[in-house]
C-alpha cells in the first residue's frame, strides 16, 4: 500500500515508519525538520522536506497518490502550546485542515490522527477515562487536537476521507527528545545516566498514563484494518506519578541522584487515565509492554547514545 507519514522523521512518526516498510508498504515522509532529524528517516523511504501549512504538501500528495495517510506532525508541547497558541493552532489546526483538504482533493482513503487522550480531556472525575466522556481541554494544544478531530469528522461526513482519530496517553520510548519540555521519561532518562538531577514540578503527584512507542505504533498498524473509523484511546489504563517514574528510573539507571523540584506548571491536568476497551473491542489491540520493560529499553537507548558520543 502506498503511504504518506507527516512527522515521519520525529520520535513516532520514525518508528512508525519503520514498521510500515517491514510490512512492505511503500512510504513516504513529510517533515519540516522543525523537531524530526533527517537520519531518522530510512533510506528506503521517499523524503519530502515541508511544511504542513504550505501548498507544498498539496503537490506531494498529488505526485505520490497515497492510499493512507498518518497524520503524526503536530506541535507537541502543552507548556509550549500556552507561551504561544497561536503558533499551536497554525502547526495543530491549520496544519490538519490543510493536510485534509490535500487528502480530499488526491482521492486518500483513510487518514489516521495523532489525537491527544490526556489533554482534551483535561481534568475528569472519570478514571479511566473512556471516549464518551465530555471533552475540557484546559490548553491551547489540548483544543488544538480536539479541533482536529473536529475537522477531520466533518470531512469524513463530506468529501472523505475516512478519519481515525488515535488519542495517544503519554508516549514514550527510544528516539523521544530529551531537550525540550515535552518527553520527561527522555528528559530523567538522560538527566540520571549524566548523574544530574530531573527537575519534578510541583509535588510530584500529578499522573500519567504511559504508553510505550512500539505499542502505539501497532494501534496505528490495527487501524489500517479496521472497519470501524472513529476515536480510540491508546493507553495502559495504568496511572503513575512523577515521583514514581522517576524512582523506577533512578533504579534502572543504578542512580542516587535525588530529584529537585519547581513549580508546577499551567495548563497540566492532575490526573490521566486511559480506558482502552474501545480500541481492545475494535481494534483488536491492547498494551504488551510493562512500564518497567519500557523504561528499561528506554534507559539502554540513551546509554546506547551517551556511548557513541
Amino acid at each position: 500500500m502506498r503511504t504518506l507519514v507527516t512527522g515521519g522523521a520525529g520520535f513516532i512518526g520514525s518508528h512508525l515508519t519503520d514498521a510500515l516498510l517491514q510490512a512492505g508498504h511503500a512510504v513516504t515522509v513529510v517533515d519540516d525538520l522543525s523537531r524530526g532529524r533527517r537520519d531518522q528517516v530510512p533510506a528506503n523511504a521517499d523524503f519530502r522536506r515541508i511544511d504542513i501549512i504550505t501548498a507544498a504538501l498539496d503537490e506531494a500528495l498529488a505526485e505520490v497518490q497515497p492510499e493512507l495517510v498518518f497524520h503524526q506532525a503536530a506541535q507537541i508541547d502543552v507548556r509550549e502550546s500556552m507561551r504561544d497558541p497561536v503558533h499551536d493552532a497554525r502547526v495543530n489546526v491549520l496544519g490538519t485542515v490543510n493536510l485534509l483538504m490535500a487528502c480530499s482533493r488526491n482521492g486518500v482513503r483513510r487518514v489516521i490522527f495523532a489525537s491527544s487522550g490526556g489533554a482534551i480531556y483535561g481534568d475528569t472525575d472519570v478514571l479511566p477515562t473512556p471516549e464518551s466522556e465530555a471533552c475540557k481541554p484546559q490548553s491551547p494544544y489540548g483544543v488544538s487536537k480536539l479541533t482536529g478531530e473536529s475537522y477531520g469528522e466533518l470531512f469524513q461526513r463530506n468529501t472523505g476521507p475516512e478519519f481515525i482519530a488515535l488519542r495517544y496517553a503519554n508516549v514514550y520510548g527510544p528516539r523521544q527528545d530529551p531537550h525540550g519540555e515535552a518527553g520527561v521519561v527522555a528528559i530523567f532518562a538522560t538527566k540520571l545516566l549524566a548523574g544530574e538531577p530531573g527537575v519534578i514540578n510541583g509535588d510530584g503527584r500529578q499522573t500519567r498514563d504511559y504508553v510505550y512507542v512500539d505499542d502505539v505504533v501497532r494501534a496505528n498498524l490495527c487501524a489500517m484494518l479496521t472497519t470501524a473509523p472513529a476515536a480510540y484511546n491508546i493507553g495502559t489504563g495504568i496511572e503513575t506519578d512523577v515521583n514514581e517514574l522517576f524512582t523506577r528510573l533512578r533504579r534502572i539507571c543504578d542512580s542516587e541522584v535525588e530529584p529537585a523540584h519547581g513549580d508546577a506548571k499551567p495548563g497540566e491536568q492532575r490526573r490521566s487515565r486511559l480506558s482502552v476497551s474501545k480500541a481492545a473491542t475494535r481494534l483488536g489491540w491492547s498494551p504488551q509492554i510493562s512500564l518497567d520493560e519500557g523504561l528499561s529499553r528506554t534507559v539502554d537507548f540513551f546509554r546506547r547514545s551517551r556511548g557513541s558520543e
